[in-house]
């Protein structure tokens, strides 16, 4: 099971094997505080796409599609997290984003289900 999870929310043992899918680390967040397992920066978008989001919001569709593109070439780092979910029962993806629905986190999770 993948769940998605904002990482300045409190972590819960129901996370399981909690994963920042983000390039930068969340601003005022220490790494005691975000309890995260793993950091796979490499699976985020790319910066120059984190970036174009940022200024489009509303072109959410498009913005899967490049992201799908680029995680179709990286195919290192999708299968590390791919690894990381067949050998754990539960894990979260979390994210810093403000938009819960709308956000790199949701878009993996629909890669790679």
């Amino acid at each position: 099971m993948i769940n998605l999870k904002r990482v300045y929310e409190e972590p819960s043992p129901k996370d399981g094997f909690r994963i920042l899918v983000d390039r930068l680390w969340p601003r005022g967040l220490t790494k005691e505080k975000a309890k995260v397992d793993l950091w796979l920066k490499e699976i985020s978008p790319s910066n120059e796409l984190r970036k174009w989001y940022h200024d489009n919001m509303d072109e959410w569709e498009e913005f899967k599609n490049k992201y799908k593109k680029e995680l179709s070439d990286n195919k290192n780092a999708v299968d590390e997290i791919k690894k990381v979910i067949k050998k754990n029962k539960t894990v979260t993806f979390v994210y810093s984003s403000k938009n819960e629905k709308f956000n790199n986190a949701a878009a993996l999770k629909e890669f790679v289900s």
